[in-house]
C-alpha cells in the first residue's frame, strides 16, 4: 500500500485509472476500534457517480468499494511476473487455443471472431474478442445475437481476466447488460519437456483418429459427426489411449501447433485412478509433440476440479489467465 512520508495511507487512484490494474485497501466493518482491512487487486472496471468502484479480481471475481472507505490506493504494473512456465501473451494462447479447439463455421466482425459447432462446447459456440468489433460495443452485441440466433445457439462471448491484455472492462459492461457469466475455468501453461520426463508413456497407443474404443472414455456421451470434427480439428491432432476391458484405462488428446502442444480429455477410468495413468498418457503425447517441434504446453482446467489441478501442478503447470462464459440475457444455455 502507498504511505506517505508521513506515515498516512494515500488514495492514488481516480476515475481516469479506469482500465488499470489497481491495488486497494478499505476499511471493513463498522470503522470502531480494532477496525479490519480488507485488500483487493485487480483491474478497475469502473466508478459510478455514485461513488461505487468495480474491481475485476484474476479469477474474474467482481468487488464492488465504495470510494468513501478506501484507504489506500495505488495504480501497480499490468500483469505481475511469472514466475514459471514459458512466456507468453493472452493474445498469442486465445489464438493457439481456439485453433486447438476450431468450430464448424466462423466469421469475423472486426477483430472479434463468431464461432459456431451446433452447440457442441461453449468453446467452439462462443464469440472470441480478440481486439476491436468495429462497431460500437451495443450495435456489436446486436449483430453477435442476430448470428447465433440464426443458427438456433443462444449468444456467448468468451472473455478472459487476469493477464495483461485480458478483457475485465468488456465482461464488466456485459454484466452492466445483464449478460450471465455461466462457466469460468482456467488456460495454464508449462514447459513441454519435464512433462515428457515425468513418466515412461509405457503401454500408451497413439493414433490420429478417435476410435470407437476412445470415444467409449470420453467423458461426453453420444458424441455426434459434429463433435467428431471438432475433436479431430486443428493443426495436428493425436488421440492417445491406454488399452483396457470395454473400453480404455485412459485417454487423452494432444494437438500440436508451431511451439505449442495442447492437452485435452485426458481422462481415466474412475476405477484405475491414482495410479499414475494420467501421466502416463500425457507423457506419451508430450513425446510425440516434441519430436513435432513443439517446446510449450498448454491446457485448460476447471477452477472446482481439484484432482487435475494438483496433477498438473505436479508436472508443472501453472495458471496464466482466467476465461468466463457469458450468455446473452433471454438465451437458453445449452
Amino acid at each position: 500500500m502507498e504511505i506517505s512520508a508521513a506515515g498516512r495511507f494515500e488514495v492514488r487512484i481516480t476515475a481516469a485509472d479506469v482500465g488499470k490494474r489497481v491495488s486497494v485497501r478499505r476499511l471493513a466493518g463498522n470503522g470502531l476500534s480494532g477496525e479490519k482491512f480488507t485488500d483487493t487487486v485487480g483491474v478497475l472496471t469502473s466508478w459510478d457517480d455514485d461513488g461505487t468502484l468495480t474491481i475485476t479480481r484474476r479469477d474474474g471475481e467482481i468487488v464492488r468499494i465504495s470510494a468513501s472507505a478506501l484507504m489506500a490506493a495505488k495504480v501497480v504494473p499490468a500483469a505481475p511476473a511469472r514466475r514459471r512456465g514459458p512466456a507468453t501473451t493472452y493474445r498469442e494462447l486465445a489464438r493457439v487455443a481456439s485453433r486447438g479447439w476450431p468450430p464448424l463455421e466462423s466469421e469475423l466482425l472486426g477483430a472479434w471472431e463468431l464461432r459456431a459447432s451446433r452447440g457442441f462446447t461453449r468453446r467452439a459456440n462462443s464469440v472470441l474478442p480478440a481486439g476491436d468489433p468495429g462497431l460500437p460495443l451495443d450495435a456489436a452485441l446486436d449483430t453477435v445475437r442476430r448470428w447465433y440466433a440464426d443458427r438456433g445457439l443462444p449468444a456467448y462471448v468468451q472473455t478472459a481476466t487476469g493477464a495483461e491484455g485480458t478483457q475485465e472492462l468488456l465482461g464488466a459492461e456485459l454484466e452492466r447488460r445483464g449478460w450471465v457469466r455461466e462457466v469460468s475455468a482456467e488456460l495454464w501453461t508449462g514447459s513441454l519437456a519435464p512433462v515428457a520426463d515425468r513418466a515412461e508413456g509405457a503401454g500408451v497407443l497413439l493414433s490420429r483418429s478417435a476410435d470407437e474404443a476412445w470415444l467409449a472414455r470420453y467423458q461426453r456421451k453420444g458424441v455426434s459427426e459434429v463433435a467428431l470434427r471438432v475433436l479431430t480439428g486443428g493443426p495436428s491432432v493425436w488421440f492417445a489411449a491406454v488399452p483396457g476391458e470395454g473400453a480404455p484405462a485412459a485417454i487423452g488428446r494432444l494437438v500440436v501447433d508451431g511451439r505449442w502442444a495442447g492437452f485435452a480429455a485426458v481422462e481415466v477410468d474412475p476405477a484405475l485412478r491414482r495410479r499414475g495413468l494420467a501421466r502416463e498418457v500425457m507423457a506419451a503425447l508430450a513425446r510425440r509433440a516434441l519430436e513435432e517441434g513443439a517446446s510449450a504446453a498448454w491446457l485448460q482446467v476447471e477452477t472446482e476440479n481439484t484432482a487435475a489441478r494438483a496433477l498438473y501442478t505436479g508436472l508443472g503447470f501453472g495458471a496464466h489467465h482466467a476465461y468466463h462464459h457469458y450468455r446473452a440475457p433471454g438465451a437458453d444455455g445449452h
